[in-house]
């Protein structure tokens, strides 16, 4: 059994922002004040428009995290695309569970952790930018991956994804961290995904075109 709760401060406005969202909702904001008062209605509009849609990708609402014995949370938000068996993981030796997910631009972007441990590992890769729903994406585009060991000595792998127009993988852990469950640790700019690869033996509950929550719905226990 377990209970509820929310890992980090919560927001203290209506509609809160991540934080890597204030220069850009800045800016596309000052132009369109610009263009609006030189008389350009229709760039105007469409200034408007974009402000709307970046400050909609950069939304950053609270989650409630389901803390069950073992339980792993999502993420991300999206849609799983991946559940599957794999020889290895990154910066793990030996057989996985790899689970994908999948961010469109209308998903909330910011990534949340799996599951309370200690950060022993992190690798940064300077790789392509392929569509990230393709299989080869996980290998080949741009990525983060970070691995936690649980206070049990159960190690699981998250990995950030560079999309097809994502350009900036923004993760504020280092090595030796202590992280929670559920709580915020970065995000993927406009579009990515998320792989997380966990024991052989985890028991899984999600599958193939589900949609999942980061912080709230549950991908399986270890």
């Amino acid at each position: 059994m377990g209970d509820f709760k929310i890992p980090d401060p919560e927001n203290q406005y209506a509609f809160p922002i991540a934080k890597p969202g204030y220069y850009l909702i800045i800016a596309a904001a000052f132009a369109t004040a610009v263009f609006a008062l030189a008389g350009a209605v229709a760039i105007a509009l469409t200034g408007l428009a974009v402000t709307f849609f970046i400050c909609c990708f950069f939304r950053d609402p609270d989650r409630v995290v389901p803390m069950y014995e073992g339980a792993v949370v999502s993420p991300a938000d999206g849609k799983v695309i991946t559940v599957a068996p794999v020889d290895k993981g990154p910066l793990i030796d030996g057989n996985c569970i790899k689970i994908s997910i999948f961010m469109t631009v209308f998903n909330v972007h910011v990534n949340r952790i799996p599951h309370e441990g200690k950060v022993k590992g992190i690798s940064y890769f300077p790789g392509k930018f392929f569509s990230a729903n393709l299989d080869k994406a996980s290998k080949e585009n741009e990525n983060n991956a970070v691995l936690i060991e649980t206070d049990k000595g159960r190690v699981f792998c998250t990995v950030q994804i560079a999309g097809l127009i994502a350009r900036r993988i923004i993760c504020r852990l280092k090595e030796g961290d202590i992280v929670r469950r559920g709580e915020r640790f970065g995000m993927i700019c406009f579009g990515s995904r998320l792989d997380v690869y966990l024991p052989p033996d985890a028991k899984i509950s999600v599958m193939v075109g589900n949609k999942v929550k980061a912080g709230s719905s549950i991908l399986g226990y270890i």
